[in-house]
């Protein structure tokens, strides 16, 4: 088979290196692909969001398979156009892909649907939100109804903050149009869980659980990023959660589709919010999570060309999921300054030191080769360092120690990746 993965960071190189994995696949490509990626996958430079230039490219080398990575083509109908021009993509469909990228229409799905999440208001202007705000609970969460590269979610612990936080999204446009429409929800306590799951349109297979560390410092500080470390699995995902989540919210999600006429292929990753009152949907991703992808992947033992293909041609059903019973820790690799204020261009050494070690992986998310062939950072997220174990601890202990492998001019990272294993082993 000859395949083109579509996209440039980490998750994408995870997918890469899975897809490399495969006896099936004898020719890979990525478009634009990074420094990393390029080891295992010829890299093409074309933008994700060049439609015509991607199809054209797809189209004349003939690919078996595309698989789309990122969420702004699928949100704007990559794979309608890939599959126009007569070729087999991995990914939803435009008119599926809303369930990420508008907020108000996945909220309202739910709703609809009986699927358990927060209680929320939609709004246009930010006079009606600013007038709702004077009166509801707080803290509150806001959400910028369009996709905003994982940052768009304000989370506001007194009124001014929440009257603060209308003007970041609505006035000063500070996530674009992504903003126009806001989202203002009930603030949800408890463990954060998410799942990924592979969906045909009407099967889904679930993958293993994992957990994501979204803020930029220690202790759950500084501004949200795009992710900062994950593991996998998570403890607090227990067999009676996975039962309620499979009858109340993954199945019904996939039916809730197919009766909206918005038939789902592809990656659904469930947020989920373990509450007290049970498991509730935090957010819809329709695409593999980053940094998720990276310790979830590593464990999956199904020939990942399988899976892509069933849920291409509707034979889920067909296909069973199979996990190592193990766990993995990500730690990721960034500049200093992320999510703001960053230099890019330094040097990266040590990424030789991955080469024979079973067990460790080092995921490209934003590096490049400068004029000289050494690779460069060239990001605010540059490496995720992934390894496993025989348990979390275990896992987290391989990837900490693989982080001093590797270094670079403004390294830094959170040294508190998986503190929630501590908590989970303390009870």
């Amino acid at each position: 088979m000859k395949v083109l993965v579509i996209g440039g960071g980490g998750r994408e190189h995870a997918i890469c290196w899975k897809l490399a994995q495969s006896p099936k696949v004898k020719e890979l490509y990525c478009a634009p692909g990074n420094a990393g990626i390029a080891e295992i996958a010829r890299c093409v430079d074309i933008g994700v969001m060049d439609f015509e230039k991607m199809t054209e490219f797809a189209k004349k080398e003939a690919f078996d398979l595309v698989v789309v990575g990122p969420d702004d083509p699928l949100a704007a109908g990559l794979v309608d156009a890939l599959e126009a021009a007569g070729l087999r993509a991995f990914g939803p469909r435009k008119n599926a892909a809303i369930l990420e990228g508008s907020k108000a229409f996945s909220k309202d799905l739910m709703k609809k649907y009986g699927i358990p999440t927060a209680a929320y208001e939609t709004f246009d202007t930010p006079e009606a939100a600013l007038e709702y705000l004077e009166t509801a609970p707080v803290p509150v969460v806001l959400k910028a109804d369009g996709l905003a590269l994982g940052k768009g979610v304000l989370i506001c612990n007194t009124r001014e903050e929440a009257r603060e936080g209308v003007k970041t999204l609505m006035l000063d446009k500070q996530f674009g149009s992504a903003g126009d429409r806001i989202v203002v929800e009930e603030f949800m306590t408890g463990r954060e869980v998410s799942v990924l799951a592979f969906v045909d349109g009407k099967t889904i297979r679930i993958m293993t659980s994992a957990q994501d560390h979204k803020r930029a410092k220690d202790g759950d500080q500084g501004l949200n990023t795009g992710g900062m470390g994950t593991f996998s699995p998570s403890p607090f995902y227990t067999p009676e959660v996975d039962r309620f989540c499979r009858e109340h919210i993954y199945q019904p999600t996939v039916d809730a589709m197919a009766a909206e006429g918005r038939e789902f292929k592809g990656i659904i990753f469930f947020g989920l919010m373990l509450t007290a009152d049970g498991p509730k949907v935090l957010e819809y991703n329709a695409r593999f999570g980053d940094p998720e992808t990276q310790v979830v992947l590593p464990r999956m033992k199904n020939d990942i060309v399988d899976v892509f293909e069933a849920c291409v041609d509707g034979t889920l059903d067909q296909v069973e999921l199979d996990f190592e019973d193990n766990a993995a820790v990500c730690v990721v690799l960034a500049s200093a300054g992320y999510p703001e204020h960053y230099e890019k261009g330094y040097k990266i050494e040590g990424l030789e030191k991955f080469k024979d070690q079973d067990g460790y992986y080092v995921f490209h998310a934003g590096s490049k080769f400068d004029t000289e062939g050494n690779i460069v950072t060239n990001g605010g997220r540059v490496l995720g360092v992934t390894a496993k174990g025989k348990d979390l601890k275990e896992a987290r202990a391989n990837a900490y120690k693989a982080t001093e492998w590797v270094e670079f001019g403004n390294k830094y990272m959170r040294n508190d990746i998986g503190k929630a294993i501590d908590e989970a082993i303390a009870k």
